[in-house]
């Protein structure tokens, strides 16, 4: 599974990684305002990983298939998912 991992520009330490094929335009509106504009930082595929840096690689599959995105949030606040309705 090939995902974009995007860095917000309004949050900082705030990271969103977007399945192939969902981009930031498409998170729900007030995770958009939360996250303010998104700058690419890096591909990268998660079949060919095992673990990442900061976060559970299960979750972030998981979450991917599920809602197409995963939120990383600075340490201490990492929430996964925002689901707003």
């Amino acid at each position: 599974m090939r995902c974009v991992v995007y860095r917000s520009n309004k949050k900082a330490g705030a990271y969103v990684y977007c399945k192939e094929g969902f981009s930031p335009s498409d998170l729900p509106d007030e995770l958009q305002i939360l996250l303010g504009l998104c700058e690419a930082v890096m591909t990268i595929n998660l079949d060919e990983r095992e673990k990442l840096a900061r976060e559970d690689i299960l979750k972030v599959r998981q979450n991917l298939n599920e809602h197409g995105y995963h939120l990383q949030m600075p340490p201490k606040e990492s929430i996964g998912v925002i689901n707003f309705g």
